[in-house]
């Protein structure tokens, strides 16, 4: 870049050239005055105290210094109030934990008792912690609260697995007002007149009586025995099974899905019976057990009327 001089007192006009190299000199050279001038007026600010400056200096540091409280104050505050939440949380849990567990039929440890002597205490917990104490107890309460909802989880399993259990064990009476003949056991056999095994047990009721399921189930067959005569096998799962002999009528197919107290069949006396009754058995991989030993866990067992 070139610039012309012209001037009355110069003879000539005079042409000045310019360079890049002239420009960075140029503006290193403003920098530099600019950084030593500042730096030259810092140090007389601090050296010799002007008022102005001082003044200026002690408002920005109380601005930075509140900037600093108010930004600490609002995360305490806010950590507190997740200590809070946590705590309530954690409180909620147990609560809800001791009543779960009491459907779910299983043992939860003790809460510590009261010290005898010594008046009840109580109240929501504040306590002046630091930053540092309030983040450990903040991921303490957390971590709390994890191992909680994995127990409500394990909770949740045992609760379902108890209500399947519940649905799938033969505990309804089959014949309602029906009167206990024969348990299980050794017994004379009333046809053969000699002692003999009894695998189940039987409910004397007149013909047509209704005959429901014991629990939920798959029915296995539904045919004729010649010894069971009428006879209807359901399947509820793990290898146990419930079986429906002497029936009159057989009102269910091999296949079909039946909840607990639906209705089977009816009470009858046909293949190698003497009268008008069901012969209820509850077996397990094939093996007989005792009927009475699951009618017992449910609350009808208790009205059957007894010979």
């Amino acid at each position: 870049m070139q610039i012309i001089l012209v001037s009355r007192h110069l003879k000539a006009a005079r042409t000045i050239t310019i360079m890049p190299r002239h420009l960075v000199a140029a503006v290193l050279v403003f920098l530099a005055l600019l950084f030593s001038t500042s730096a030259l007026f810092s140090w007389l600010s601090v050296h010799l105290r002007l008022p102005l400056i001082e003044d200026l200096l002690v408002s920005m540091q109380l601005q930075e210094t509140r900037k600093t409280r108010d930004y600490l104050d609002n995360n305490l505050q806010l950590m507190a109030t997740r200590l809070g939440e946590l705590q309530a949380r954690v409180l909620q849990l147990d609560a809800m934990g001791d009543r779960v567990s009491g459907l779910a039929g299983i043992k939860r440890e003790p809460q510590a008792a009261a010290v005898p002597g010594k008046p009840g205490q109580g109240g929501p917990f504040i306590a002046v912690l630091t930053p540092a104490e309030l983040q450990a107890e903040i991921d303490r309460l957390a971590s709390e609260v994890e191992r909680r909802t994995d127990d409500f989880g394990f909770l949740e399993f045992k609760l379902l697995e108890k209500r399947v259990k519940d649905r799938l064990l033969p505990t309804t009476l089959p014949v309602r007002n029906a009167t206990l003949g024969s348990v299980f056991g050794h017994r004379e056999d009333p046809v053969a007149g000699v002692r003999a095994m009894h695998e189940g047990l039987d409910f004397s009721a007149e013909i047509g009586t209704p005959v429901a399921v014991a629990a939920d189930g798959v029915v296995l067959s539904a045919n004729y025995h010649p010894e069971y005569g009428n006879l209807v096998d359901v399947d509820h799962g793990d290898g146990l099974t419930s079986r429906y002999a002497h029936l009159s009528a057989m009102d269910v197919k091999p296949g079909m899905l039946i909840k607990r107290g639906e209705r089977i069949g009816a009470v009858g006396t046909t293949g190698r019976s003497t009268g008008p009754h069901l012969h209820f058995e509850v077996r397990m991989l094939g093996v007989a057990q005792n009927p009475a030993h699951f009618l017992k866990q449910g609350d009808e067992y208790a009205l059957v009327k007894r010979r």
